[in-house]
């Protein structure tokens, strides 16, 4: 992806607009994830064939990581580790659900599909926030 489909896709030519726009849309679709385990784990581990405390535990860590994310996104100038930290685990987050999915889960079919598009959609996160913060190289920290 060019650096002109990048900043088109964050309707930006700033690149500290553009990391920080993918570390908030990041923060807002993970911390509704986490407010949905949270509010309705017993439910959803129904649909999802997954254990309800699995999902209010995933809650509880979601909610912190999209605390932490969109106080990253917020910053005027977010650092380059901790953008770098939030890239890798993204990618961990993606790598582990599809093991998760493979090894020990034994979900329904909608739960099987969750959890992929979940890791999907995380691993889609982490690449654009990557091409964000090596579009941004040469702009000091």
């Amino acid at each position: 992806m060019s650096a002109t489909q990048l900043a088109s896709l964050a309707r930006t030519l700033d690149p500290q607009a553009v990391l920080r726009r993918f570390l908030a849309l990041d923060a807002v679709v993970t911390g509704a994830n986490a407010l949905a385990y949270l509010a309705a784990s017993g439910p959803l581990g129904r649909l999802l064939g997954v254990d309800s405390t699995l999902l209010l535990e995933l809650g509880v860590f979601l909610a912190v990581y999209a605390g932490g994310v969109g106080w990253l996104a917020s910053r005027a100038r977010p650092a380059t580790f901790p953008v770098r930290v939030v890239i890798e685990a993204n990618f961990a987050w993606a790598a582990l659900s599809l093991l998760a999915l493979a090894v020990w889960l034994s979900p329904t079919a909608t739960g099987a599909v969750w959890t992929v598009m979940q890791a999907l959609t995380v691993a889609g996160f982490a690449a654009l926030q990557h091409l964000a913060l090596k579009g941004r190289q040469g702009i000091s920290d």
